[in-house]
């Protein structure tokens, strides 16, 4: 997919939250929440490490933006992710209301990442966007940036061994 290279900044972002979840020990995963008029609102990383697997980035987002976005502000909004939303985060995003979703890594890569990696799967189903939350529209993956991210898991799952 080709990304507009105003939005390279946002995904590269993610990219270093997701850097900074792995430093901080947890599962390297970042999202930013940029505004309508291209303006970053909020940003966060997993926080699964503390026990709560519910602590995704972009779970936190979207509840962020319920409490401090109107409903048009949040229509207008684009949440940027370093790895696509799974079924839980995805639900969250359409049901307050979020813009489109763009991210660096699909699922369905993050999938086969892990299983090459000897990881079990998740106790959740993996499933595109689309077939939680057909209404949103959902860009990526962006391969110019994809390798970085599954140089993270990698890395992460490594350090486990």
């Amino acid at each position: 997919m080709a990304v507009q290279d105003a939005e390279l900044p946002h995904l590269r972002r993610c990219v270093e939250l997701a850097a900074q979840a792995l430093e901080a020990g947890d599962e390297p995963f970042g999202s930013v929440l940029v505004g309508g008029d291209g303006r970053l609102l909020a940003e966060d990383h997993n926080r699964v490490a503390s026990g709560d697997r519910t602590r995704h980035p972009e779970f936190a987002l979207a509840r962020w933006s319920a409490e401090h976005l109107t409903p048009e502000e949040r229509a207008a909004a684009t949440v940027y992710t370093s790895g696509e939303h799974c079924p839980m985060c995805a639900a969250a995003h359409a049901w307050v209301g979020l813009g489109r979703i763009v991210y660096v890594a699909s699922s369905e890569q993050l999938s086969a990442w892990l299983a090459e990696l000897g990881v079990p799967a998740p106790p959740v189903r993996t499933l595109a966007v689309h077939e939680v939350a057909p209404g949103v529209v959902v860009e990526g993956p962006v391969p110019e940036l994809a390798e970085e991210v599954h140089a993270l898991h990698r890395r992460f799952h490594h350090a486990e061994d």
